[in-house]
């Protein structure tokens, strides 16, 4: 492989990409991926299979849902802040509040639990834990999503840093977070459907070269060969959190018509005393 086909960027050292797992919930686990010194973390069994599978059977009733099939091609209850104006994401975000609520309105709601357990983690160290705003408006709490594609990946080699550089966002405080951490909560997962983690984060230089700079994705996969990875099996009521800067992708499931749905978003510190979540 020539230089100009080689991807460029820092990659840790073996502790640091080592995804650690855990049986119960461990916010002094996500901590560590906040402040970047861990790649990843999973808590195996975190929601239970009667929450996980009334949770996916409200995303599949709802008449919110909605099909995206371009990018990254999936049904999704919430919205994306990806390619959009600051304006436009938020008022998107106000648009789609209730139907969210009404999916998530459950006794034990994982996400509530997630970050609540995170910001009592880190207020002895006088750090907040709230959604993204901007002029009085609140990001999305969350996504539920399902990824259909169906070629080599559901979804396809990306990362998360690239596209909160989006210009027409330079006004919005998640340009802030240095390195977006990815929450995601499986409610429901056939064969197949692993996490796929490279070890390394491209640099600004490659991004360019390769017109990612403001996207992200995709990553073409030759360029990914001699990486070190992790490949993760992730299982309904699991709950993986990883620094989303490194490459990563979905793979496809294996099984019929299984399907591959989670609770998703995205968070990370904008400052010493803030961190904010999105979509």
């Amino acid at each position: 492989m020539s230089g100009d086909e080689r991807l460029t960027g820092w990659s840790g050292e073996a502790g640091y990409f080592a995804f650690r797992e855990y049986q119960e919930f461990r916010p002094e686990a996500v901590i560590d991926v906040l402040r970047g010194t861990s790649a990843g973390v999973v808590f195996r069994g975190m929601v239970g299979p009667t929450l996980c599978a009334e949770l996916s059977a409200r995303f599949w009733a709802s008449p919110d849902r909605l099909r995206r099939s371009t990018e990254a091609p999936s049904y999704y209850l919430g919205t994306y802040h990806y390619h959009k104006t600051t304006a436009d994401y938020l008022e998107e975000s106000t648009r789609t509040a209730a139907a969210l609520d009404r999916v998530l309105d459950l006794p034990g709601d994982p996400l509530t639990t997630f970050y609540r357990g995170l910001a009592e983690a880190l207020a002895p160290e006088g750090v907040t834990v709230r959604q993204a705003e901007h002029d009085g408006r609140r990001a999305c709490r969350a996504l539920l999503r399902s990824w259909h594609g169906d070629g080599r990946y559901a979804l396809d080699p990306h990362e998360d840093r690239s596209q909160c550089t989006e210009p027409r966002q330079a006004d919005f405080e998640i340009q802030r977070v240095l390195d977006p951490t990815a929450l995601n909560i499986c409610l429901e997962n056939g064969d197949g459907g692993r996490l796929l983690v490279w070890n390394i984060q491209p640099d600004d230089a490659c991004k360019r070269r390769l017109g990612l700079h403001y996207t992200g994705s995709p990553y073409p996969p030759r360029m990914l060969e001699g990486i070190g990875r992790q490949e993760i099996d992730i299982h309904a009521g699991d709950v993986y959190v990883f620094n989303g800067s490194h490459v990563h992708a979905v793979e496809p499931n294996t099984s019929g018509d299984s399907r591959r749905t989670t609770l998703a978003g995205i968070f990370g510190f904008t400052d010493d005393s803030t961190v904010v979540s999105w979509t």
